[in-house]
C-alpha cells in the first residue's frame, strides 16, 4: 500500500487534532488512498517535541522545524503553528518539493498569503488550507441543494461565528491577541472560517462595509506555553499588556453575482461556545445551519403545498455527503474530529492521485484579501472593494522574504 510520510511542525491543539485524523483515516476509509505515516514532529524545544512524538504517535522528533523540511523521507509538511510562521515554513517546504497542509488563516495578511500562493501555484504540489468546517456533512448537503437549484437563485446570506472564551477580561493574552503574530483578532481567527463557508456556498465577495470593535483594552500576559483557548486558566494578578486586535467584526457583504449578505464574528459573546450559523435565502427556498447542532440542516422549499410549508429538519447520515465513511445511522453524532478525518482523507487522496486539493492556497489567499478589505473598511467606515486575487494575478513580487521563525512552534 502506498504511504505518505508526514512531517508535522507544531504540537499544540491543532497538532493533536491533525495527528488524531491521520491515525483514524484508515479506520474510517478502508482501504485508504494512501496510508499516512507519522514520521517526525517538531516543536519549540527538543524536550517538548519528544513528548509530542510520544503522545501523538510520531516515530521521531526535533526541536528545529528546518529538520522536517530537509528530511528527504518527508512528503507532506503539516504546518500547525501560529500565523506569523506560516509563510516562511510553507515557502521553504515548497522550495524543497513537499506537499503542504497549513492551518488557517493562510497568513496574517494578503501580502504574505500571496507569497505563499506564488510559491506553489505553478508547481504540481498539493497544497491545502485547513478550513475544515466545509467538510461537515450538513454543509455539504447545503452545497448540494444550492448547486442543484433546490432553493433557486441565492438572494442573501447571514452568517455568524460567535464564541465567548475571551469574554472575560481575566482571559490571558495569548498569541491570538498579538497583532504581530496573529495579524488580526476574531477576524482572522474565526472570521476566516466563516468566510470560507460563505465563499463555498454563495460565491465571490465583491465589496464589504465593516465595523470593528475591541472591547477589552488590556489583558494579563499568559504564563502558559500553550494557547488553551477556552480551557485557559484566568491569569489573576499577572502583568497586563495592551490588546491591539479586534474582538468583534460586523460587515455587510456584496457578492459579484448580485447577492447580498452580512457577517458577524466575535470572541466576546457570553453564552456562545462555537456558534457558527448561517441562513441562506433563495428565490425557491431557504437553508439554515447551526454548527452546535451539526447533524441537522434546516430547509424550506417554496414549492411545498401551501398547507405544509415550513422549515423541516434533515438529519445527516449515510445518504449525505461523507456519510459513507462516518456513521451508519442519521443523527448518531458527527464531531469535530470526524470532519478533520474527512478533511485529511481528501488531502491524502489528492496526494496519492496527483490531483488538486481544496480549499487550496489560492482560496486562502482570496480569503486573506477579503479580511484585508474588511479591516480597511473597519478603519475608514466606507465600502471597500475586494480584489480578485486568484482571477487576475499580478507579476510575482521581486522579493519573497518572510519573517524569521524560531526553531519550532506550536499553535
Amino acid at each position: 500500500m502506498r504511504s505518505v510520510n508526514v512531517g508535522m511542525i507544531g504540537a499544540g491543539f491543532m497538532g493533536k487534532t491533525h495527528s488524531l485524523a491521520y491515525a483514524a483515516l484508515p479506520i474510517f476509509y478502508w482501504p485508504p488512498p494512501a496510508l499516512p505515516v507519522r514520521r517526525v514532529i517538531a516543536d519549540v524545544t527538543p524536550e517538548a517535541a519528544s513528548d509530542a512524538a510520544a503522545r501523538f504517535g510520531f516515530e521521531r522528533s526535533t526541536g528545529d522545524w528546518r529538520d522536517v523540511i530537509a528530511d528527504p523521507e518527508i512528503e507532506l509538511v503539516d504546518i500547525a503553528v501560529p500565523n506569523n510562521l506560516h509563510a516562511e515554513i510553507a515557502i521553504a517546504a515548497a522550495e524543497a518539493g513537499k506537499h503542504i497542509f497549513c492551518e488557517k488563516p493562510l497568513a496574517r495578511n494578503g501580502a504574505e498569503a500571496r507569497m505563499m500562493y506564488d510559491a506553489v501555484r505553478d508547481s504540481s504540489l498539493v497544497h491545502m488550507v485547513a478550513f475544515s468546517y466545509r467538510r461537515t456533512p450538513a454543509i455539504g448537503l447545503a452545497k448540494r441543494y444550492i448547486d442543484e437549484g433546490a432553493i433557486g437563485r441565492v438572494l442573501n446570506i447571514r452568517c455568524e461565528y460567535l464564541q465567548d472564551w475571551s469574554a472575560s477580561p481575566d482571559s490571558p493574552l495569548s498569541w491570538r491577541f498579538d497583532k504581530s503574530v496573529s495579524g488580526s483578532g476574531a477576524l482572522g481567527d474565526i472570521g476566516s472560517h466563516a468566510l470560507d463557508l460563505v465563499r463555498y456556498l454563495v460565491g465571490e465577495i465583491a465589496a464589504v462595509n465593516s465595523m470593528k470593535k475591541t472591547y477589552i483594552a488590556q489583558r494579563p500576559i499568559s504564563t502558559e506555553a500553550v494557547d488553551r483557548l477556552g480551557a485557559a486558566r484566568p491569569q489573576l494578578g499577572a502583568e497586563m499588556a495592551p490588546v491591539v486586535v479586534d474582538d468583534e467584526v460586523l460587515t455587510l457583504l456584496r457578492f459579484r453575482d448580485g447577492a447580498i449578505g452580512s457577517l458577524e464574528v466575535s470572541r466576546n459573546a457570553h453564552g456562545r461556545n462555537n456558534f457558527l450559523t448561517l441562513e441562506i435565502h433563495g428565490t425557491e427556498g431557504s437553508i439554515a445551519f447551526n454548527y452546535e447542532r451539526r447533524d441537522q440542516l434546516q430547509v424550506f422549499f417554496a414549492n411545498d403545498l401551501e398547507d405544509r410549508r415550513g422549515f423541516r429538519t434533515v438529519y445527516t447520515g449515510p445518504l449525505h455527503p461523507y456519510g459513507e465513511a462516518l456513521w451508519p445511522v442519521p443523527a448518531l453524532g458527527v464531531g469535530y474530529g470526524d470532519i478533520k478525518i474527512v478533511e485529511t482523507h481528501h488531502l491524502v487522496k489528492a496526494i496519492a492521485e496527483g490531483e488538486p486539493a481544496n480549499p487550496d492556497f489560492g482560496d486562502g489567499y482570496q480569503i486573506a484579501l477579503i479580511c484585508d478589505a474588511i479591516a480597511q473598511s473597519g478603519d475608514t467606515g466606507q465600502w471597500t472593494e475586494v480584489p480578485d486575487g486568484i482571477g487576475a494575478l499580478a507579476p510575482m513580487p521581486s522579493s519573497r522574504a518572510a519573517p524569521a521563525a524560531p526553531n519550532g512552534a506550536r499553535s
